[in-house]
């Protein structure tokens, strides 16, 4: 199978490849760069993005907005002729700047989800492609129907996230843990027959981005072949030596086992998917980690939840892994060993020809 180009809106990946947005730094302009240079999308994470700024601690908001811009420009310049994403929560408190410092720092493509994005296009205002995150076809019919009926404009692609994803996942608890949830596949062919109707309407392609568990060559074949138009992978590529995290970061994604990832709870009512730790011990014991709150959630509340994921993800990404939130897909385990982009990408589309 040979792999077709990816169209969003006005802009095309030489590969249908989008590296998923990873937060608090683990995906920033160093691996953005390096995906976008192989010819995939790269996405820098804008979540507390600000964290290595000077007045960080005090100034949370302005020192993400500011490294946002720079992250940006940065991924641009070592990048010139790639597509830069950038991956922004609706459930941050300072979404609609986020937005627009993206916009204004040249972001290509804007990925939008844990919650529905929906006055993104207003923020845009068609200076960038943009692409809604959803875990059902339910939701990509709201956002196309709210989209087409306030802005006359439809998603320029739609990610759709299954439950094997890491980070925060569009599920219940519930669910995950039963195994009640629809499988990724089923979600992509749910979602794909809902926008027929609009692909018709307005004979304008919406491309679906399969996302959540994605590993091997063999699983990109697999969605392309039920009809998505690409793919999005995250935890895969922690597993490089250009992923912006701390190198204790990567090691303990490489030393995991199977068993080692599972299910937390995040304090925006989300489930999460994570490496066991002693972090995640404390957390399950019922001990409060919060010591400041840094107004970076919406639906946050720091006097009843027992620990600030801003904290807990700096930690991670800086290092601190006994006392951070590892986020990881629930494929983590694969990975054995720290390779450049470029050998990951080759590995990838050699086993989409076999």
């Amino acid at each position: 199978m040979t792999l077709a180009p990816l169209n969003i809106g006005k802009l095309q990946a030489k590969l249908p490849i989008v590296q998923g947005g990873m937060g608090v730094g683990v995906s920033l302009s160093k691996l953005a760069a390096a995906v976008a240079n192989e010819g995939g999308v790269g996405t820098i994470s804008g979540v507390q993005i600000g964290f290595n700024e000077p007045d960080f601690d005090t100034n949370s908001e302005e020192a993400n907005l500011r490294a946002l811009k720079k992250e940006i420009s940065k991924a641009k310049q070592m990048a010139p002729s790639g597509i830069i994403a950038v991956n922004l929560m609706v459930a941050l408190s300072n979404y609609d700047d986020m937005v627009k410092a993206a916009v204004e720092g040249g972001a290509d493509l804007i990925v939008s989800g844990a919650g529905l994005p929906s006055h993104l296009p207003e923020l845009t205002k068609k200076r960038c492609s943009i692409a809604p995150i959803v875990s059902s076809a339910k939701a990509a019919k709201i956002i196309c129907k709210l989209w087409e009926s306030r802005y006359s404009y439809l998603p320029d692609a739609i990610v759709v996230e299954g439950p094997e994803a890491g980070g925060h996942l569009g599920f219940k608890m519930s669910e995950l843990e039963k195994g009640e949830q629809k499988d990724l596949e089923e979600l992509v062919k749910e979602t794909l027959n809902i926008l027929n109707a609009y692909e018709e309407k307005y004979q304008k392609k919406i491309p679906v981005i399969a996302a959540g568990g994605i590993h091997s060559g063999k699983d990109i074949t697999r969605f392309l072949k039920i009809g998505a138009s690409g793919v999005q992978m995250g935890t895969r590529f922690i597993g490089t030596k250009e992923c912006d995290a701390h190198p204790a970061y990567k090691e303990e994604l490489i030393q995991c086992k199977q068993e080692d990832i599972i299910l937390t709870k995040s304090p925006v009512g989300m489930p999460g998917r994570a490496i066991k730790n002693q972090f995640i011990a404390e957390i399950n014991k019922g001990r409060k980690q919060v010591k400041k709150c840094y107004n970076c959630l919406s639906k946050c509340d720091p006097s009843s939840t027992l620990f600030c994921i801003s904290k807990a993800l700096v930690n991670a990404v800086g290092g601190n892994t006994k006392k951070g939130l590892l986020f990881t897909g629930k494929n983590g385990y694969k990975i054995n060993e720290i390779v450049p982009v470029r050998k990951l990408i080759q590995e990838l589309t050699k086993e989409v020809g076999e």
